[in-house]
Protein backbone atom coordinates (compact mmCIF):
# COMPACT_ATOMS: atom_id res chain seq x y z
CA UNK A 1 0.00 0.00 0.00
CA UNK A 2 1.48 3.49 -1.34
CA UNK A 3 2.69 5.88 1.55
CA UNK A 4 2.56 8.75 -0.67
CA UNK A 5 -0.45 10.59 -1.12
CA UNK A 6 -3.39 8.76 -2.64
CA UNK A 7 -6.40 10.89 -3.77
CA UNK A 8 -8.68 7.95 -3.34
CA UNK A 9 -8.05 7.21 -0.34
CA UNK A 10 -7.37 10.87 1.49
CA UNK A 11 -9.31 12.58 -1.04
CA UNK A 12 -9.35 14.55 -3.64
CA UNK A 13 -6.85 17.68 -4.26
CA UNK A 14 -8.38 20.81 -5.55
CA UNK A 15 -7.47 21.59 -9.20
CA UNK A 16 -4.87 24.38 -8.86
CA UNK A 17 -3.95 26.29 -12.26
CA UNK A 18 -0.71 27.47 -12.15
CA UNK A 19 -0.14 30.05 -14.69
CA UNK A 20 -2.85 31.83 -12.82
CA UNK A 21 -1.61 30.79 -9.80
CA UNK A 22 1.87 32.42 -10.60
CA UNK A 23 0.38 35.38 -12.06
CA UNK A 24 -1.67 36.32 -9.05
CA UNK A 25 1.02 36.02 -6.78
CA UNK A 26 3.20 38.17 -8.32
CA UNK A 27 0.71 40.53 -9.14
CA UNK A 28 -0.23 40.75 -5.06
CA UNK A 29 3.26 40.04 -4.00
CA UNK A 30 5.82 41.77 -6.73
CA UNK A 31 9.09 41.41 -4.26
CA UNK A 32 8.53 37.53 -3.10
CA UNK A 33 10.44 34.85 -5.18
CA UNK A 34 8.40 32.71 -7.01
CA UNK A 35 10.06 29.47 -8.22
CA UNK A 36 7.87 27.58 -11.08
CA UNK A 37 10.39 26.30 -13.80
CA UNK A 38 10.74 22.64 -13.70
CA UNK A 39 14.85 22.11 -13.18
CA UNK A 40 14.23 25.05 -10.15
CA UNK A 41 11.85 22.90 -8.32
CA UNK A 42 13.66 19.44 -8.27
CA UNK A 43 15.67 20.22 -5.31
CA UNK A 44 12.41 20.55 -3.33
CA UNK A 45 11.02 17.65 -4.15
CA UNK A 46 11.69 15.91 -0.59
CA UNK A 47 12.90 16.51 2.51
CA UNK A 48 15.91 14.04 4.33
CA UNK A 49 13.30 10.39 3.32
CA UNK A 50 14.60 10.93 -0.29
CA UNK A 51 12.60 7.43 -0.99
CA UNK A 52 8.99 9.54 -1.55
CA UNK A 53 9.32 12.18 -4.14
CA UNK A 54 7.05 14.96 -5.61
CA UNK A 55 7.81 17.92 -7.35
CA UNK A 56 5.88 20.57 -6.39
CA UNK A 57 3.42 23.08 -8.26
CA UNK A 58 5.19 26.31 -6.68
CA UNK A 59 8.04 27.08 -4.48
CA UNK A 60 7.12 30.64 -2.86
CA UNK A 61 10.37 31.97 -0.89
CA UNK A 62 9.32 35.13 1.68
CA UNK A 63 11.51 37.19 3.67
CA UNK A 64 8.91 39.18 5.43
CA UNK A 65 6.07 38.00 7.41
CA UNK A 66 3.71 40.74 5.37
CA UNK A 67 4.59 38.56 2.34
CA UNK A 68 3.26 35.27 3.86
CA UNK A 69 0.57 36.76 5.41
CA UNK A 70 -0.65 37.98 1.79
CA UNK A 71 0.16 34.16 0.50
CA UNK A 72 -1.83 32.35 3.44
CA UNK A 73 -4.90 34.77 2.35
CA UNK A 74 -4.53 34.20 -1.11
CA UNK A 75 -4.21 30.41 -0.46
CA UNK A 76 -7.34 30.41 1.87
CA UNK A 77 -9.67 32.36 -0.57
CA UNK A 78 -8.75 30.10 -3.57
CA UNK A 79 -8.61 26.97 -1.64
CA UNK A 80 -4.84 26.57 -2.80
CA UNK A 81 -2.80 23.83 -0.67
CA UNK A 82 0.34 25.18 0.68
CA UNK A 83 2.97 22.89 2.58
CA UNK A 84 5.59 24.57 4.87
CA UNK A 85 9.43 23.41 4.28
CA UNK A 86 12.45 24.81 6.86
CA UNK A 87 15.79 23.14 5.90
CA UNK A 88 14.39 19.84 4.75
CA UNK A 89 16.26 17.66 6.58
CA UNK A 90 12.92 15.95 8.02
CA UNK A 91 13.01 12.30 7.84
CA UNK A 92 9.14 11.21 7.86
CA UNK A 93 8.38 13.19 4.38
CA UNK A 94 6.49 15.60 6.49
CA UNK A 95 7.64 18.62 3.62
CA UNK A 96 7.79 16.57 0.86
CA UNK A 97 5.32 18.92 -1.31
CA UNK A 98 2.48 18.32 -3.35
CA UNK A 99 2.03 18.45 -7.18
CA UNK A 100 -0.93 20.73 -6.60
CA UNK A 101 -0.63 23.76 -4.53
CA UNK A 102 2.44 26.16 -3.07
CA UNK A 103 5.52 24.57 -1.48
CA UNK A 104 6.05 27.78 1.41
CA UNK A 105 10.07 27.19 2.19
CA UNK A 106 11.01 29.38 4.82
CA UNK A 107 14.96 29.12 5.06
CA UNK A 108 14.83 32.97 4.50
CA UNK A 109 13.97 34.13 8.16
CA UNK A 110 16.98 33.13 9.59
CA UNK A 111 17.74 35.96 11.55
CA UNK A 112 18.72 36.21 15.54
CA UNK A 113 16.22 38.90 16.56
CA UNK A 114 17.15 39.03 20.65
CA UNK A 115 19.70 37.47 23.32
CA UNK A 116 18.66 38.38 26.67
CA UNK A 117 21.05 37.39 28.72
CA UNK A 118 19.31 37.98 32.10
CA UNK A 119 15.65 36.73 30.92
CA UNK A 120 17.81 33.42 29.82
CA UNK A 121 16.06 33.18 26.59
CA UNK A 122 16.70 33.95 22.30
CA UNK A 123 14.54 35.27 20.17
CA UNK A 124 14.55 33.49 16.71
CA UNK A 125 13.11 33.54 12.72
CA UNK A 126 12.06 29.88 12.15
CA UNK A 127 15.08 29.08 9.17
CA UNK A 128 17.81 29.92 11.74
CA UNK A 129 20.38 26.01 12.11
CA UNK A 130 19.57 24.80 15.92
CA UNK A 131 23.42 24.75 16.12
CA UNK A 132 23.32 28.54 15.46
CA UNK A 133 21.41 29.50 18.24
CA UNK A 134 24.52 28.03 20.98
CA UNK A 135 26.73 29.87 18.91
CA UNK A 136 25.59 32.96 19.27
CA UNK A 137 24.71 32.50 22.94
CA UNK A 138 28.27 31.11 23.64
CA UNK A 139 29.57 34.09 24.44
CA UNK A 140 27.29 34.72 27.02
CA UNK A 141 28.30 31.46 29.02
CA UNK A 142 25.22 29.78 27.54
CA UNK A 143 23.30 27.38 25.00
CA UNK A 144 19.95 25.95 23.50
CA UNK A 145 20.11 22.25 25.10
CA UNK A 146 17.44 20.21 22.25
CA UNK A 147 20.79 19.00 19.64
CA UNK A 148 19.58 16.87 17.16
CA UNK A 149 22.04 14.76 15.17
CA UNK A 150 21.15 17.01 12.27
CA UNK A 151 21.67 20.38 14.17
CA UNK A 152 24.78 21.40 11.94
CA UNK A 153 21.77 22.21 9.15
CA UNK A 154 17.96 21.47 10.92
CA UNK A 155 16.07 24.91 11.42
CA UNK A 156 14.26 25.72 14.80
CA UNK A 157 10.70 26.02 12.41
CA UNK A 158 11.36 22.66 11.75
CA UNK A 159 12.42 21.04 15.16
CA UNK A 160 8.70 22.83 16.26
CA UNK A 161 6.83 21.38 13.60
CA UNK A 162 8.62 18.11 14.53
CA UNK A 163 9.26 18.11 18.24
CA UNK A 164 12.42 17.33 17.66
CA UNK A 165 14.73 16.24 20.75
CA UNK A 166 18.70 14.75 20.47
CA UNK A 167 21.21 13.13 22.49
CA UNK A 168 20.67 15.42 25.41
CA UNK A 169 16.81 14.91 25.59
CA UNK A 170 16.99 12.34 28.67
CA UNK A 171 17.76 15.42 30.41
CA UNK A 172 16.77 18.13 29.22
CA UNK A 173 13.59 17.49 27.28
CA UNK A 174 12.39 17.99 23.85
CA UNK A 175 11.76 21.15 21.83
CA UNK A 176 8.55 21.76 23.47
CA UNK A 177 10.34 21.89 26.89
CA UNK A 178 12.76 24.28 25.50
CA UNK A 179 10.08 27.05 23.89
CA UNK A 180 8.51 29.57 25.63
CA UNK A 181 6.64 31.75 22.65
CA UNK A 182 5.70 31.03 19.23
CA UNK A 183 4.46 33.47 16.69
CA UNK A 184 2.24 31.84 14.16
CA UNK A 185 -0.16 32.80 11.13
CA UNK A 186 -3.50 30.92 10.62
CA UNK A 187 -4.42 29.87 7.19
CA UNK A 188 -7.01 32.79 6.71
CA UNK A 189 -3.40 34.98 8.07
CA UNK A 190 -4.51 36.01 11.51
CA UNK A 191 -1.19 36.85 13.28
CA UNK A 192 -1.61 34.72 17.01
CA UNK A 193 1.07 34.46 19.71
CA UNK A 194 1.14 31.44 21.42
CA UNK A 195 3.03 31.47 25.27
CA UNK A 196 4.58 34.18 26.57
CA UNK A 197 7.93 35.75 28.24
CA UNK A 198 6.52 34.93 31.58
CA UNK A 199 6.93 30.99 33.47
CA UNK A 200 3.28 30.40 32.45
CA UNK A 201 0.63 31.68 30.17
CA UNK A 202 -3.21 32.03 30.64
CA UNK A 203 -5.41 30.16 28.67
CA UNK A 204 -4.92 26.62 27.18
CA UNK A 205 -1.44 25.34 26.36
CA UNK A 206 -1.75 26.02 22.65
CA UNK A 207 2.11 26.18 22.59
CA UNK A 208 2.39 22.58 23.60
CA UNK A 209 -0.12 21.49 20.88
CA UNK A 210 1.80 23.32 17.86
CA UNK A 211 4.44 21.69 18.67
CA UNK A 212 4.86 18.52 16.57
CA UNK A 213 1.93 19.77 14.45
CA UNK A 214 4.15 19.20 11.27
CA UNK A 215 2.96 22.29 9.67
CA UNK A 216 -0.70 21.17 9.95
CA UNK A 217 -2.23 24.07 12.57
CA UNK A 218 -0.43 27.35 11.44
CA UNK A 219 2.51 28.89 9.89
CA UNK A 220 5.55 29.40 12.45
CA UNK A 221 6.95 32.90 12.30
CA UNK A 222 9.10 33.75 14.92
CA UNK A 223 10.23 31.37 18.07
CA UNK A 224 11.20 32.38 21.54
CA UNK A 225 13.71 29.69 23.00
CA UNK A 226 15.00 28.99 26.99
CA UNK A 227 18.78 29.16 26.65
CA UNK A 228 20.95 27.24 29.26
CA UNK A 229 24.05 28.06 31.14
CA UNK A 230 26.77 26.09 30.30
CA UNK A 231 27.48 22.72 32.74
CA UNK A 232 30.69 23.10 34.89
CA UNK A 233 31.82 19.80 34.22
CA UNK A 234 30.59 16.89 31.79
CA UNK A 235 32.40 13.04 31.54
CA UNK A 236 31.32 10.59 29.21
CA UNK A 237 31.21 6.89 29.41
CA UNK A 238 32.02 4.19 26.57
CA UNK A 239 30.82 0.87 27.98
CA UNK A 240 31.37 -2.18 26.00
CA UNK A 241 28.82 -5.19 26.05
CA UNK A 242 29.12 -8.83 24.53
CA UNK A 243 25.54 -9.06 24.75
CA UNK A 244 23.03 -6.53 23.33
CA UNK A 245 20.55 -7.36 26.09
CA UNK A 246 22.82 -6.80 28.93
CA UNK A 247 23.38 -3.60 27.02
CA UNK A 248 19.88 -2.68 26.96
CA UNK A 249 19.04 -3.90 30.83
CA UNK A 250 21.74 -1.70 32.24
CA UNK A 251 20.05 1.48 30.94
CA UNK A 252 17.22 0.63 32.93
CA UNK A 253 19.23 0.17 35.66
CA UNK A 254 21.26 3.21 35.48
CA UNK A 255 18.07 5.06 35.77
CA UNK A 256 16.36 3.16 38.45
CA UNK A 257 19.32 4.04 40.47
CA UNK A 258 17.95 7.64 40.27
CA UNK A 259 20.49 8.96 38.07
CA UNK A 260 19.86 10.84 34.84
CA UNK A 261 22.39 11.58 32.45
CA UNK A 262 22.38 14.17 30.08
CA UNK A 263 22.57 12.04 27.40
CA UNK A 264 22.15 7.57 27.22
CA UNK A 265 23.14 6.49 23.59
CA UNK A 266 23.55 2.91 22.50
CA UNK A 267 24.24 1.43 19.27
CA UNK A 268 24.66 -2.47 17.87
CA UNK A 269 27.71 -3.77 16.51
CA UNK A 270 26.63 -3.01 13.04
CA UNK A 271 26.60 0.40 13.76
CA UNK A 272 29.64 0.56 15.67
CA UNK A 273 31.64 -0.86 13.16
CA UNK A 274 30.54 1.85 10.65
CA UNK A 275 30.32 4.91 12.89
CA UNK A 276 34.55 3.63 13.59
CA UNK A 277 35.56 3.42 10.00
CA UNK A 278 33.68 6.89 9.73
CA UNK A 279 34.86 8.92 12.47
CA UNK A 280 37.48 6.77 14.04
CA UNK A 281 35.89 7.38 17.39
CA UNK A 282 37.89 4.73 19.27
CA UNK A 283 34.87 2.59 19.54
CA UNK A 284 35.74 -1.28 20.61
CA UNK A 285 34.28 -2.87 17.10
CA UNK A 286 34.24 -6.24 18.64
CA UNK A 287 31.33 -5.16 21.11
CA UNK A 288 28.03 -6.46 20.41
CA UNK A 289 26.53 -3.10 21.56
CA UNK A 290 28.42 0.25 23.23
CA UNK A 291 26.55 2.45 25.29
CA UNK A 292 27.37 6.11 25.65
CA UNK A 293 26.41 7.33 29.06
CA UNK A 294 27.53 11.23 29.92
CA UNK A 295 27.02 12.97 33.45
CA UNK A 296 26.78 16.74 33.43
CA UNK A 297 26.52 19.47 36.33
CA UNK A 298 29.13 20.38 39.30
CA UNK A 299 32.41 18.78 39.14
CA UNK A 300 32.15 17.13 42.93
CA UNK A 301 28.53 15.81 41.65
CA UNK A 302 30.25 14.46 38.69
CA UNK A 303 33.10 12.74 39.57
CA UNK A 304 30.32 11.07 42.40
CA UNK A 305 28.37 10.01 39.20
CA UNK A 306 30.86 8.78 37.15
CA UNK A 307 31.88 6.41 39.54
CA UNK A 308 28.44 5.04 40.80
CA UNK A 309 27.50 4.38 36.76
CA UNK A 310 30.88 2.76 36.42
CA UNK A 311 29.65 0.46 38.89
CA UNK A 312 26.16 -0.44 37.88
CA UNK A 313 27.93 -0.68 33.80
CA UNK A 314 29.81 -3.72 35.54
CA UNK A 315 27.55 -4.97 37.52
CA UNK A 316 24.93 -4.83 34.50
CA UNK A 317 27.65 -7.36 32.78
CA UNK A 318 30.20 -4.32 30.78
CA UNK A 319 32.94 -6.12 29.55
CA UNK A 320 34.66 -2.94 29.67
CA UNK A 321 34.42 0.50 30.84
CA UNK A 322 36.19 3.77 29.63
CA UNK A 323 35.91 7.26 30.79
CA UNK A 324 37.00 9.61 27.89
CA UNK A 325 40.17 11.26 29.22
CA UNK A 326 39.92 15.01 28.26
CA UNK A 327 36.81 17.22 26.23
CA UNK A 328 38.73 15.87 23.05
CA UNK A 329 38.05 12.28 23.46
CA UNK A 330 34.68 13.66 24.91
CA UNK A 331 33.79 15.13 21.62
CA UNK A 332 35.11 12.45 19.31
CA UNK A 333 33.02 9.76 21.52
CA UNK A 334 29.74 11.87 20.39
CA UNK A 335 30.95 12.47 16.81
CA UNK A 336 30.53 8.79 16.45
CA UNK A 337 27.26 8.87 17.50
CA UNK A 338 26.17 11.88 15.59
CA UNK A 339 27.80 10.83 12.70
CA UNK A 340 25.98 7.27 12.69
CA UNK A 341 23.63 7.93 9.75
CA UNK A 342 25.98 9.00 7.63
CA UNK A 343 28.72 6.46 8.90
CA UNK A 344 25.94 3.62 7.75
CA UNK A 345 25.27 5.05 4.49
CA UNK A 346 29.34 4.44 3.40
CA UNK A 347 28.72 0.31 4.03
CA UNK A 348 24.70 0.63 1.74
CA UNK A 349 23.94 1.91 -1.25
CA UNK A 350 20.11 2.88 0.37
CA UNK A 351 19.01 2.66 4.51
CA UNK A 352 16.08 3.35 6.14
CA UNK A 353 15.42 5.25 9.12
CA UNK A 354 13.17 4.60 11.38
CA UNK A 355 11.67 6.18 14.26
CA UNK A 356 9.74 4.11 17.06
CA UNK A 357 9.51 4.78 21.43
CA UNK A 358 9.18 1.90 23.62
CA UNK A 359 9.28 1.84 27.65
CA UNK A 360 13.02 1.07 28.54
CA UNK A 361 12.21 -2.21 30.33
CA UNK A 362 11.54 -3.43 26.64
CA UNK A 363 14.65 -2.77 25.06
CA UNK A 364 15.65 -6.22 25.25
CA UNK A 365 12.40 -7.75 23.81
CA UNK A 366 12.21 -5.08 21.40
CA UNK A 367 15.73 -5.69 19.70
CA UNK A 368 15.40 -9.36 19.42
CA UNK A 369 11.85 -8.62 17.86
CA UNK A 370 13.99 -6.50 15.24
CA UNK A 371 16.51 -9.14 14.65
CA UNK A 372 13.48 -11.82 13.88
CA UNK A 373 12.02 -8.99 11.98
CA UNK A 374 15.28 -8.62 9.57
CA UNK A 375 15.90 -12.13 9.24
CA UNK A 376 12.19 -12.56 7.91
CA UNK A 377 13.00 -9.87 5.54
CA UNK A 378 16.25 -10.78 4.27
CA UNK A 379 18.18 -7.36 5.57
CA UNK A 380 20.18 -6.01 7.87
CA UNK A 381 19.58 -3.64 10.73
CA UNK A 382 21.74 -1.50 11.93
CA UNK A 383 20.39 -0.18 15.58
CA UNK A 384 21.22 3.39 16.64
CA UNK A 385 19.32 4.78 19.62
CA UNK A 386 18.45 7.45 22.39
CA UNK A 387 18.60 4.69 24.89
CA UNK A 388 17.63 6.70 27.93
CA UNK A 389 14.44 7.92 26.65
CA UNK A 390 13.33 4.62 24.60
CA UNK A 391 13.61 6.36 21.21
CA UNK A 392 14.81 3.56 18.66
CA UNK A 393 16.48 4.54 15.44
CA UNK A 394 16.59 1.06 13.42
CA UNK A 395 18.46 1.70 10.24
CA UNK A 396 17.28 -0.68 7.80
CA UNK A 397 19.72 -1.41 4.68
CA UNK A 398 19.10 -1.83 1.23
CA UNK A 399 19.60 -1.49 -2.26
CA UNK A 400 17.12 0.25 -4.40
CA UNK A 401 18.58 -1.12 -7.09
CA UNK A 402 17.30 -4.55 -6.52
CA UNK A 403 13.85 -5.11 -7.71
CA UNK A 404 11.51 -5.72 -4.46
CA UNK A 405 14.12 -4.71 -1.86
CA UNK A 406 12.56 -1.27 -1.43
CA UNK A 407 9.56 -2.40 -0.69
CA UNK A 408 10.86 -4.90 1.94
CA UNK A 409 12.31 -2.21 3.47
CA UNK A 410 9.08 -0.79 3.92
CA UNK A 411 7.09 -3.23 4.72
CA UNK A 412 10.24 -4.02 7.64
CA UNK A 413 9.93 -0.55 8.70
CA UNK A 414 6.43 -0.78 9.17
CA UNK A 415 6.38 -4.01 11.06
CA UNK A 416 8.90 -2.51 13.32
CA UNK A 417 6.75 0.03 14.12
CA UNK A 418 3.95 -1.87 14.85
CA UNK A 419 5.93 -3.59 17.53
CA UNK A 420 6.51 -0.93 18.68
CA UNK A 421 3.12 -0.16 20.04
CA UNK A 422 2.59 -3.80 20.69
CA UNK A 423 4.82 -3.20 23.58
CA UNK A 424 3.15 -0.23 24.86
CA UNK A 425 5.15 2.43 22.80
CA UNK A 426 4.67 4.96 20.02
CA UNK A 427 5.05 4.79 16.01
CA UNK A 428 7.99 8.07 16.49
CA UNK A 429 9.52 9.98 19.05
CA UNK A 430 11.21 12.46 17.41
CA UNK A 431 11.09 12.49 13.66
CA UNK A 432 7.24 12.94 13.01
CA UNK A 433 4.61 11.05 11.49
CA UNK A 434 4.83 12.69 7.84
CA UNK A 435 4.02 10.51 4.77
CA UNK A 436 6.18 7.81 6.06
CA UNK A 437 4.12 6.64 9.34
CA UNK A 438 0.43 7.58 8.30
CA UNK A 439 -0.74 4.05 7.91
CA UNK A 440 0.85 3.45 11.18
CA UNK A 441 -1.02 5.96 12.76
CA UNK A 442 -4.37 3.32 12.52
CA UNK A 443 -2.38 0.99 14.59
CA UNK A 444 -1.04 3.64 17.42
CA UNK A 445 -5.00 5.40 17.72
CA UNK A 446 -8.42 4.27 17.14
CA UNK A 447 -11.56 5.72 15.21
CA UNK A 448 -12.56 8.11 18.31
CA UNK A 449 -8.78 9.18 18.70
CA UNK A 450 -8.23 9.73 15.24
CA UNK A 451 -11.80 11.62 15.12
CA UNK A 452 -10.66 14.15 17.71
CA UNK A 453 -7.61 14.78 15.76
CA UNK A 454 -9.36 15.38 12.41
CA UNK A 455 -11.52 17.79 14.56
CA UNK A 456 -8.38 19.77 16.13
CA UNK A 457 -7.18 20.21 12.93
CA UNK A 458 -10.47 22.04 11.73
CA UNK A 459 -10.62 23.94 14.32
CA UNK A 460 -7.49 25.58 13.01
CA UNK A 461 -7.67 24.65 9.41
CA UNK A 462 -11.46 23.99 8.17
CA UNK A 463 -10.55 23.28 4.87
CA UNK A 464 -7.34 21.15 5.45
CA UNK A 465 -5.53 23.21 3.17
CA UNK A 466 -2.18 23.05 5.10
CA UNK A 467 0.08 20.34 4.81
CA UNK A 468 -3.18 17.84 3.53
CA UNK A 469 -2.55 14.00 3.54
CA UNK A 470 0.13 14.32 6.37
CA UNK A 471 0.49 12.78 10.10
CA UNK A 472 -3.29 12.29 10.51
CA UNK A 473 -5.07 9.70 8.29
CA UNK A 474 -8.36 9.06 7.48
CA UNK A 475 -10.73 6.61 8.37
CA UNK A 476 -11.13 5.35 5.22
CA UNK A 477 -7.00 4.86 5.09
CA UNK A 478 -7.34 2.68 8.45
CA UNK A 479 -9.93 0.77 6.63
CA UNK A 480 -7.91 -0.19 4.15
CA UNK A 481 -4.50 -0.79 6.44
CA UNK A 482 -7.17 -2.90 8.36
CA UNK A 483 -8.08 -5.12 5.25
CA UNK A 484 -4.33 -5.40 4.22
CA UNK A 485 -3.47 -6.80 7.83
CA UNK A 486 -6.23 -9.42 7.39
CA UNK A 487 -5.42 -10.12 3.90
CA UNK A 488 -2.14 -11.17 4.92
CA UNK A 489 -3.54 -12.93 8.33
CA UNK A 490 -2.11 -10.74 10.84
CA UNK A 491 -4.09 -8.11 12.75
CA UNK A 492 -2.20 -7.54 16.31
CA UNK A 493 -4.10 -4.41 16.91
CA UNK A 494 -7.97 -4.99 18.69
CA UNK A 495 -8.38 -1.33 17.67
CA UNK A 496 -8.00 -1.90 14.25
CA UNK A 497 -11.25 -4.50 14.17
CA UNK A 498 -13.14 -1.18 14.51
CA UNK A 499 -12.28 0.49 11.49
Amino acid sequence: MSYLYDERIDGPLPPVDKAALVAALRAMIPDMELLHAQEDLRPFECDGLSAYRCTPQVVALPERVEQIEALLKYAHEHGVPIVARGAGTGLSGGAMPLERGILLVMARFNRILDIDVNGLTARVQPGVRNLAISQAAAPHGLYYAPDPSSQIACSIGGNVAENAGGVHCLKYGLTVHNIVKVELLTIDGERLTLGGDALDAPGFDLLALITGSEGMLGIVTEVTVKLLPKVQAAKVLLASFGDVGRAGAAVAKIIGEGIIPGGLEMMDNLAIRAAEDFVKAGYPVDADAILLCELDGSQSDVDEDVARVDAILREAGATDVRVARDEAERQKFWAGRKNAFPAVGRISPDYYCMDGTIPRRELPRVLRGIADLAAEYGLRVANVFHAGDGNMHPLILFDANVPGEMDRAEALGGRILELCVAVGGSITGEHGVGREKINQMCAQFNRDELRFFHAVKAAFDPGGLLNPGKNIPTLHRCAEFGAMHVHHGRLPFPELERF
